[in-house]
């Protein structure tokens, strides 16, 4: 008998209760969910370019797919009722239909016309002979089996009936999305326009990559990371800057940038120290705060809120912290923000392929990678021992995150635990 470890905790912990004044995961998104609202207008673009888009309308079958009854192989349209008795039987052959090209007679009794696949059938036959089984003979083809009716056809309207939905509204469309689209008879669908965002970077100590550095310089690793995490078809980063290093200067910068997108990311200057200006600045601006500070690990000190008609989230600075706090919340709040309906849960469980320790308090988001399978068939998750918000040179490696439940201290080899993968 195989015992299968019990998973430890409730899901990843994150309705445990925190002490620090923090809310938990769970509750952040859900302020996400309910608070951000899908941006106005839409377009209407070809659907070779619909590919990442949202769509704002429901596409709908123009038509019966396919349109008529055509033959799904190689052979010969017959009427099995002329196949009386044992066998074998004799037909002759009196034509040849193609792909494209309508039957030029009604099929008659005891006779087949040669069909190639996609061909429409003529009237009066009901099934289609793969090649391989027949025998040719001078006047026709020889049947040593029978045939039931339909074989080989695909019916008319089998695949869609004219007026239904193929894509609802609120999806995101991929290529598994465009064939279907195309096979509904659409040239242009229309989608929710894409969504405008503005990156802003904190930090006095920031440079360019690659550029000179002084002696207390850092590479400029938040932007080009997050640049490539946002920008999508359905998301467009209009603008990218470093933020100013005063509070007056910040205030104005936060505002033009409110002004011209829908969202506004910060990194960085969410403390309370006196070089922190975001808090204080939005402050000054009246914006309206959902949550600052989630019971989380690392990334703490990520927030959420509206400056004026913009939504904000704000990222911690360290770069680790910023990425899979942007993977966790930043990228719910596009979803909701361009118009995508709620995906299925993205966390999975996985097996931890060896014990892990845990320091209780909070839920940790511990970077893993999926190693192999275990003798049920289930994901192996590898990890490191501890996790370092500002380290990023082990991401390459990495599949995705695990949720630590925030009670935990030590987990053992074989149990259970939920895992976010970066490709969902």
């Amino acid at each position: 008998m195989t015992l299968i470890q019990k998973m430890v905790g409730q899901g990843c912990g994150c309705d445990a209760p925190d002490h620090s004044g923090h809310i938990t995961i769970d509750e952040a998104l859900a302020r996400i969910a309910r608070i951000a609202r899908p941006v106005a207008g839409s377009e209407t673009i070809p659907l070779r370019d619909a590919s990442g888009r949202v769509l704002s309308q429901s596409v709908r079958a123009r038509a019966m797919v396919p349109p008529f009854a055509n033959a799904a192989m190689d052979g010969y349209a017959i009427n099995t009722a002329d196949l009386v008795g044992d066998g074998p039987w004799d037909l002759q052959v009196i034509g040849r239909v193609t792909a494209g090209q309508a039957p030029r007679l009604p099929h008659a009794r005891r006779t087949a016309v040669q069909i190639f696949t996609g061909a429409p059938v003529p009237d009066g036959a009901n099934a289609v002979v793969m090649q391989e089984h027949v025998q040719p003979t001078d006047h026709g083809i020889r049947l040593t089996r029978k045939t039931a009716p339909r074989t080989h056809i695909r019916a008319a309207g089998e695949d869609m009936t004219a007026g239904k939905i193929v894509v609802p509204a609120g999806h995101k469309l991929t290529a598994r999305d465009i064939g279907p689209c195309a096979a509904a008879g659409h040239h242009d669908i229309t989608v929710c326009r894409p969504l405008r965002a503005a990156l802003l970077v904190t930090g006095d100590e920031v440079c360019g990559p690659g550029a000179a550095r002084g002696t207390a310089g850092i590479w400029d690793v938040n932007t080009p990371m997050l640049h490539a995490a946002i920008s999508s078809p359905a998301v467009t980063l209009c603008h990218r800057e470093i933020a100013a290093d005063t509070r007056d200067a910040l205030r104005t910068q936060l505002s033009n940038l409110a002004s011209q997108v829908d969202l506004v990311i910060t990194t960085g200057g969410l403390s309370v120290g006196e070089e922190d200006h975001v808090k204080p600045a939005l402050a000054d601006l009246g914006a309206s705060v959902a949550f600052s500070g989630v019971a989380l690990k690392p990334g703490k000190p990520v927030s959420f809120g509206q400056i004026g008609s913009a939504f904000w989230l704000g990222l911690p600075g360290n770069p680790l912290s910023a990425f899979v706090t942007w993977y966790l919340f930043g990228t719910e709040l596009c979803r909701a923000l361009s118009g995508q309906t709620v995906p299925k849960a993205s966390r999975r469980h996985v097996v931890l392929s060896r014990a892990l320790r845990h320091k209780p308090g909070r839920c940790e988001l511990r970077l893993a990678r999926l190693c192999g399978y275990d003798d049920l068939g289930r994901d192996l998750a590898e990890f490191d021992d501890s996790t370092h918000s500002g380290r990023v040179a082990n991401l390459p490696e990495m599949d995705g995150m695990m949720f630590i439940p925030a009670e935990a201290e030590i987990l053992p080899a074989g149990a259970l635990i939920e895992f976010q993968s970066f490709l969902s």
